[in-house]
């Protein structure tokens, strides 16, 4: 596996994948990578003396840092579910491991049920379809909040969103297009599964979602709702670059914070580092995150 080796961070193949049990779900996180931001994306509110030392924490340079890429596969009585496709080949190249790591731990792309999308930024859709256009999950039933089509979808994006969101509208139109005949749109509050519960956690994209696990102490899905458990656990106000609504983003990312730390409730975050399984504690007037 030597692509995989290569191109995830070090010790993530190291005992095999993180798997774990919650309730009635059965988990284990794949990798789908990493991707490299540069510091404007990471924390543009982020001072000259603060910068370097949270820099050099996620491994990165003077300039940016790795994030990796965390993709959970569940196990729900006979349905396999991934929450998120990951990049495919439309993001960066060090990510769109995820098919590889799938066979890696000998799992069939045709055997995932469903899957769910927390939003469709390329990192989290773009791994929907094959080079040559095909599924790679062809037997899958899909899932995404309405609010999160209603805004990609919009035929007039490039007259609505700023410039720099027309490369992610049109990459989003891509992937929900391609399985529009197979998709559920959903809303805050409903049940997916049993115990699965969707979430809203709007801001990073008007529509993002969250998923909440029942079990002993619930489970909290994130996707970007906190980006990083460094940077965003430890300085909850400041902003994210890639946040569509940078404001009602911040509200939702305090109030997810708050929830987790208040009911100490097990996370798993997206580009948090690998696993990307734990919890938020208090920490002042911020948090820090503690593996678990």
């Amino acid at each position: 596996m030597t692509s995989e080796k290569a191109t995830l961070p070090p010790g993530v193949l190291a005992g095999g994948f993180h798997k774990l049990k919650h309730g009635r779900f059965d988990i284990t996180v794949l990798s789908d990578g990493f991707i490299t931001l540069p510091l404007s994306i990471l924390m543009p509110d982020g001072s000259p003396d603060e910068t370097p030392s949270l820099l050099g924490r996620l491994g990165g340079d003077a300039d940016s840092a790795p994030l990796q890429t965390n993709i959970p596969l569940i196990r729900h009585g006979n349905d396999l579910i991934l929450i998120d496709t990951g990049a495919g080949a439309n993001f960066q190249p060090s990510d769109g491991r995820l098919a590889e790591n799938l066979a890696f731990i000998g799992v069939d792309p045709a055997s995932i049920t469903k899957v769910i999308f927390t939003h469709v930024h390329p990192d989290h859709s773009g791994g929907t379809t094959k080079a040559d256009g095909s599924l790679l999950f062809p037997n899958a039933h899909y899932y995404v909040n309405e609010a999160e089509w209603t805004f990609w979808a919009d035929p007039d994006y490039e007259a609505k969103m700023a410039e720099p969101l027309h490369v992610f509208a049109r990459g989003a139109q891509r992937d929900l297009f391609a399985v529009k005949d197979r998709l559920t749109m959903v809303k805050p509050g409903d049940e997916i599964v049993s115990g699965m519960n969707v979430v809203s956690t709007r801001g990073h994209t008007p529509g993002h979602i969250s998923l909440e696990l029942a079990g002993d102490g619930n489970l909290l899905i994130g996707g970007d709702v906190i980006p990083n458990n460094i940077v965003s656990v430890e300085n909850p106000k400041w902003h994210f670059g890639f946040d569509t609504e940078p404001e009602i983003a911040l509200a939702n990312r305090a109030a997810m914070l708050d929830k987790a730390a208040n009911e100490k409730l097990r996370m798993l975050g997206y580009h948090w580092t690998y696993p990307g399984v734990g919890y938020v504690e208090r920490n002042g007037t911020a948090y820090r995150f503690a593996r678990g």
